[in-house]
């Protein structure tokens, strides 16, 4: 192994030893724990520490890692304390995610290090999200995030890198190269000669590297961190390396020829860099003996100090309260009782779209269009720190128009058209808010989420119970059939997102409604998922304030008061119950429109059952697994005393939604509304 220390001063060379060496030791130590059942799991990194070692030594300290769990290096690198990493690996409260995350998937703002989740690939299109936000605040920074030769099979792995070169972004993507995906071998994971020749498929510079090499590694990151905050440019850098343990340690390493060991050894980053160090002088057999000995002696007492924590005793009203980040009025957001947003002064903050018509406010005539679209341009004025993002957003508006005139107005920064690949997207705008931005995506059309799923789910909506970071995210879903538009344009897919504790879900039927909650969405630190519905785009209007405002997200509203039935409904489901209450006078009804799905107002659902005793839950989603199951189930244990019929739901057929009119017609739930509300009446 060759090493060249360019301009290096020899207290830097023996310092990279040191930070070479103590992941090494710690980790032995962990093997040793991990006997003793003191840890209950490990992912070795042993044999590839040069590599995270040498990247994170050649990165400023503030500057976004997004490492793997074999990247220990990292969180020593940047001086996380090892008596607090050692709390985390031992499941303690006092560690870096109150117990709730294993070995190395959490992350810390303080350290510029984001924790990654089981699934390997999302975390590169976040570190897009991290550049792009560089860029904006024009910041000679890049953000370096890490994958496995395995993961470069993962689409994510394709999406992230083809957005970082579409909208050239400084990041730099390192792909460690040991050879087995658990224990799948490369040559059943790729077929090209090398991963760093993928780099030019995306147009952007790609090299291999002896990632065993700590002198290679870290003058290459080096080099290619200069590069890319020059040219404004992603690179990709695949190191070469081999792991000489197994995936974690209960797999072991049958699968891998003896022989490779054998070889790999005498490439061990560690031994031939003391090697290098002894034989330039900088080193002898003593000094490094006394390297060592102080690293032990640190490992110890850290180790010790980790023991101290005591046993957790669960909190289940803490655990619940940490599903959220805190909505708090921030002195951006508190500055509109001084600010002009549009022509008018806002002189309070109103939270709910009652308080706003106390106000007096100047009210027009709205399709519900509209009112969304007047919201993200209020907000795009409020907050310089919005970005928007989305297919055919830009130029072109939207699919649906709804961004028509922004770019002219706000710049291609702010409202950026994006390539069809709604996994990365999410990603990026989940790496904007680790950076302070908000950021609002567009999904075409809500049926597309699903390729979006692993980045909302297990990203975007459970990052803040981990370790604390906010997710400042709004995804706006254009959703809902009655247009004719098939089995895929037309889907009711919010009830997927309700069974997931960490988003928010909201579901506007009316334009001041669309307005409010999209505002409150945007304002809220919270992912929000905001249902949209197609049909009620140009068919709906009504009287919507044109100052900024708030509606209260998890607040209920009662659309019409009743007597002899209650029907809970959201979206198109109000105009349904609405017209049909219209053709029945002499029924007396009551509508309460949701308006929030998740987390759901159970006061005023509670209220409405008790208001008549009868209760229909209508909702255009299928019947099996749709939120009115839940509801219908809540209503049973907690309202039963009050009930004078069985609660019953009103949905729709449980098939795809299909295409032709008159079938589409039949699998809606309003075509059975009627034979419903009678069965219900008549009980």
């Amino acid at each position: 192994m060759l090493f060249d220390k360019k301009n290096l001063s020899d207290q830097e060379l023996i310092s990279l030893y040191q930070d070479l060496l103590l992941p090494r030791m710690i980790e032995e130590k962990m093997l040793v724990l991990l006997r003793q059942g003191k840890i209950s799991k490990w992912f070795s990194g042993i044999g590839q520490e040069a590599i995270a070692v040498g990247v994170t030594a050649a990165l400023q300290q503030d500057e976004w890692i997004f490492p793997m769990h074999r990247n220990l290096g990292v969180f020593t690198g940047r001086k996380m304390p090892l008596h607090k990493l050692f709390k985390q690996w031992q499941g303690h409260k006092d560690g870096y995610s109150k117990g709730r995350e294993r070995s190395f998937h959490f992350g810390s703002k303080e350290h510029c290090v984001c924790g990654m989740i089981s699934h390997l690939g999302p975390q590169l299109a976040i570190a897009d999200g991290v550049a792009l936000a560089y860029k904006l605040k024009h910041q000679n920074k890049v953000s370096v995030a890490f994958t496995g030769e395995g993961g470069t099979s993962e689409g994510d792995f394709h999406e992230a890198l083809n957005v970082a070169a579409v909208w050239d972004l400084p990041v730099i993507f390192i792909i460690e190269n040991n050879g087995y995906g658990l224990s799948t071998p490369v040559d059943e994971q790729f077929r090209c000669f090398s991963l760093a020749d993928k780099a030019k498929g995306y147009g952007m510079e790609g090299i291999r590297i002896d990632g065993n090499n700590i002198l290679e590694v870290y003058d290459t990151i080096k080099g290619v961190r200069e590069y890319c905050i020059k040219n404004q440019k992603p690179y990709l850098i695949e190191c070469m390396t081999f792991r000489m343990r197994g995936h974690e340690e209960a797999s072991g390493t049958k699968y891998i020829p003896q022989e490779l060991f054998t070889l790999w050894e005498k490439k061990d980053p560690i031994n031939n860099y003391e090697n290098y160090l002894i034989g330039q002088g900088l080193l002898t057999q003593q000094s490094a003996t006394d390297i060592r000995n102080e690293l032990k002696e640190y490992i110890d007492e850290e180790i010790r100090l980790g023991e101290l924590s005591a046993p957790i005793t669960p909190d289940t009203e803490e655990e619940l309260n940490d599903i959220y980040a805190p909505v708090e009025i921030s002195n951006k957001e508190s500055a509109i009782k001084n600010k002009k947003v549009g022509r008018f002064a806002e002189p309070q903050h109103p939270t709910s779209i009652a308080e706003s018509h106390d106000l007096n406010k100047i009210v027009n005539e709205k399709r519900f269009v509209d009112a969304i679209s007047d919201a993200l341009k209020q907000s795009m004025q409020l907050h310089p720190n919005l970005i928007l993002m989305g297919q055919d957003i830009a130029e072109y508006g939207g699919a649906f128009k709804i961004t028509e005139g922004f770019l002219q107005q706000f710049g291609k920064e702010r409202v950026r058209n994006t390539p069809i690949c709604e996994s990365a997207i999410v990603g990026a705008a989940l790496g904007l808010s680790l950076e302070g931005y908000k950021a609002v995506m567009e999904m075409q059309f809500a049926d597309f989420v699903t390729v979006g799923f692993n980045q909302i789910i297990n990203n975007l909506a459970k990052i803040y119970y981990r370790w604390g970071q906010n997710a400042d995210v709004v995804i706006r879903m254009p959703t809902g059939g009655g247009v004719g538009a098939g089995p895929f344009h037309s889907q009711s897919n919010e009830a997927w997102f309700v069974h997931t504790p960490g988003l928010k879900v909201v579901y506007p039927s009316t334009p001041e409604d669309a307005k409010g909650l999209l505002i409150a969405a945007i304002n809220d630190p919270n992912p929000v998922l905001y249902f949209e519905h197609k049909a009620l785009y140009r068919s709906v209007s009504g009287q919507v304030p044109t100052d900024y405002y708030e509606t209260e997200i998890g607040k209920a509203r009662t659309v019409d008061e009743g007597d002899d039935l209650t029907i809970i409904t959201y979206g198109a489901g109000v105009h349904w119950a609405m017209d049909y209450s219209a053709r029945r006078p002499n029924t007396s009804i009551e509508i309460l429109d949701l308006r929030t799905l998740l987390p759901l107002d159970y006061d005023a659902i509670k209220k409405a059952v008790c208001k008549t005793g009868k209760v229909l839950i209508l909702h255009e989603d299928t019947l099996i697994g749709g939120i009115g199951g839940e509801i219908a189930a809540w209503i049973s244990e907690n309202c039963f005393a009050h009930l004078d019929a069985p609660v019953m739901r009103c949905a729709s057929l449980d098939t795809p939604i299909p295409f032709n009119i008159e079938l589409e017609k039949n699998f809606m739930a309003y075509s059975r509304l009627e034979e419903t509300v009678e069965r219900l009446l008549n009980y």
